[in-house]
């Protein structure tokens, strides 16, 4: 039934699949795995995107403190929760990177250099973006 869909519906449902199950629903059909492909680069853009303004929300924050503008404390707390964030968003953009290098959805090699560096930095306990 869910193969005979139209690709517009297909398109809604995917959305709304959390990460954890989004690559899985790339196995019902090629409608379906095509739509979780375009799904998945679309979220994985948006956590890089995401990752890459709270960085620039540590700098500013880190330039306000220069000035003497917040507290130490202040500064320790919200700097930590930034860098817990990031650590959040980081692991979840690589759950998907590697899901879809291991389901065949990546096929520039450029992107598949990347995540593979990506994947071998978090194991090796490293920061794969060079945030920290």
């Amino acid at each position: 039934m869910l193969d005979r869909l139209p690709v517009e519906i297909v398109e809604r449902i995917v959305a709304k699949i959390p990460d954890t199950d989004l690559i899985a629903a790339s196995k019902v059909d090629s409608v379906w795995w095509q739509e979780v492909r375009q799904e998945a680069y679309k979220r994985w853009k948006n956590y890089a995107t995401t990752i890459g303004d709270v960085y620039w929300e540590i700098q500013a924050l880190g330039k306000r403190f220069e000035k003497g503008d917040i507290e130490w404390m202040t500064f320790e707390d919200v700097n930590d929760s930034y860098k817990n964030w990031i650590d959040r968003l980081t692991e979840d953009q690589l759950y998907i990177m590697e899901k879809m290098l291991r389901n065949g959805m990546v096929v520039n090699p450029q992107e598949r250099e990347t995540i593979e560096h990506a994947l071998s930095e978090q194991r090796w306990g490293g920061d794969p973006w060079g945030v920290e």
